[in-house]
């Protein structure tokens, strides 16, 4: 969304309370203005339309398995799980949402800080097994693996049929499969042909059970 700047004159008394609202929430004198004849004219802008969505994130995913991290920007969401490995690392799942989101939403990036190189080998080789079954299930995903990190592009296929909520939701839902189907193959890790089959399965029964694929 375009801005540009314009010249209002506005009454004092006015000003202090978008002031106290705009401390209030963290937020600039420009932007709250914006936010404010943005809610009249019954437009969501860009930033509201991530704060909808990582509210939806944040409703679904915590106080189970997930704690919250630090959020270093309005634009990114981020949380963590604990790993059952050598140590309990912890594994980072960050969601970036763009402000154009046509046609692309985000991205989902999953990392873990370790210096242990047969975790970040065995990262390395679930990603590539995650890549293989969604691009059996679901097609081409756009995604890269490197060093142990996971980064998979968010895309709307109902574009305009969700509304924000729903697509915190599907997020939420996408992130708590891939965590579930993370902890499952770690579990059966010197059983390959196990651990494969535990994932697999848990896709399947994911998208059979009408969970959302973004």
């Amino acid at each position: 969304m375009n801005k540009s700047v314009y010249s209002l004159v506005l009454s004092d008394e006015i000003v202090q309370e978008i002031d106290r609202l705009a401390y209030e929430s963290g937020a600039s004198r420009s932007a709250m203005i914006n936010q404010i004849l943005a809610d009249f004219v019954r437009y969501t802008t860009p930033e509201k339309r991530m704060r909808e969505v990582f509210s939806a994130i944040e409703h679904m995913l915590m106080g189970g398995v997930f704690e919250p991290q630090l959020q270093p920007s309005e634009s990114m969401f981020s949380l963590r799980s604990a790993l059952d490995y050598k140590y309990n690392p912890s594994v980072r799942y960050s969601v970036e949402l763009y402000k154009n989101a046509r046609p692309l939403l985000g991205e989902l990036r999953v990392s873990v800080r370790s210096q242990n190189s047969a975790l970040v080998l065995a990262m390395l080789q679930f990603f590539k097994l995650w890549t293989r079954i969604e691009t059996a299930y679901i097609g081409r995903v756009e995604c890269a693996i490197e060093d142990g990190r996971y980064l998979r592009k968010l895309r709307l296929s109902d574009e305009g049929k969700l509304d924000n909520e729903q697509i915190g939701e599907g997020i939420a839902g996408y992130i708590r499969l891939l965590d579930s189907a993370l902890k499952t193959y770690f579990e059966s890790i010197n059983e390959p042909a196990a651990a494969v089959t535990g994932v697999e399965k848990l896709y399947v029964n994911y998208i059979r059970g009408g969970g959302m694929i973004l």
